[in-house]
């Protein structure tokens, strides 16, 4: 990752001219570049470019045994790694906090937009099938939540569904896909001198007060992550919302083209 050298009165001066360092505009998106099928040994998968920041999800299908208080739906476990070589800023060894926050805001949407349909991963008494999502990072330049977001929708909805025949897992044949729902997006937002800007790259996170992740679908809200220590306000928020309805949008677009429907 090329790290650019800048101050908060250069932002200051490109925000104010509804400009920022790499000429988007401050509602405006990077390039998104989404595909499927990256690891052929997964379940599922994809490779997302979000600007300079590039993400792979796998998606894993177990068996193993329902939650006392679910025992007729599957299970969804969502993993998240900054690797060292992303960043200069990552270290190896157990997960950081920002690792289990970006693992739990993706894990959030797609588990209340109901992404997967957990009642149809049901296999018998005891058993069920576990949707293990992994979202690995190999440069990192900033809103991992988007990124890893519509990588591991998309790693989902391409995903094939093993078989269970006579005790055993069935990997290989004739196999469907596994069963989906709904399509859930989100939209990172930062307040960076008192501009609110979306997709906020590396540099403009150093500077950020304030983050917001708002994740929906077509409808409705499913989730909010709230982050740094810094506040919008009301009217900050209301305008992010209907921004984030509409940039849906386009970003359900993307993934419904990468994965082929």
């Amino acid at each position: 990752m090329q790290i650019r050298a800048i101050t908060e009165e250069y932002l200051k001066s490109r925000y104010s001219r509804n400009l920022r360092d790499d000429n988007r505009q401050l509602t405006e998106y990077r390039k998104i570049v989404l595909k499927t099928g990256i690891v052929p040994s997964a379940e599922g998968s994809a490779e997302i470019f979000l600007g300079n920041t590039h993400v792979i999800t796998g998606v894993k299908i177990g068996m193993g045994e329902p939650m006392p208080d679910t025992p007729e739906d599957g299970n969804l476990i969502t993993s998240n790694e900054l690797l060292p070589m992303a960043s200069e800023a990552f270290d190896a060894g157990p997960p950081s906090p920002e690792s289990i926050e970006i693992a739990r805001v993706v894990d959030r949407g797609i588990r209340a937009a109901g992404v997967v349909d957990m009642s149809k991963l049901f296999i018998e008494a005891g058993k069920v099938w576990e949707v293990f999502i992994d979202v690995h990072v190999f440069n990192y330049d900033g809103n991992m939540f988007d990124a890893g977001t519509l990588s591991a929708v998309a790693a989902l909805l391409s995903a094939r569904m093993p078989k269970y025949e006579d005790g055993k897992v069935i990997r290989e044949g004739s196999l469907g896909r596994l069963p989906t729902g709904n399509i859930v997006t989100s939209c990172t937002y930062a307040k960076v001198v008192g501009k609110v800007v979306l997709d906020p790259d590396s540099n403009e996170e150093a500077f950020a007060s304030s983050r917001i992740t708002i994740a929906n679908d077509e409808q409705y809200i499913r989730a909010m992550q709230k982050g740094l220590s810094g506040s919008f306000t009301q009217s900050e928020i209301e305008s992010a919302i209907e921004m984030s309805f509409d940039k849906s949008k386009t970003l359900r677009e993307i993934i419904k083209k990468a994965v082929g429907d």
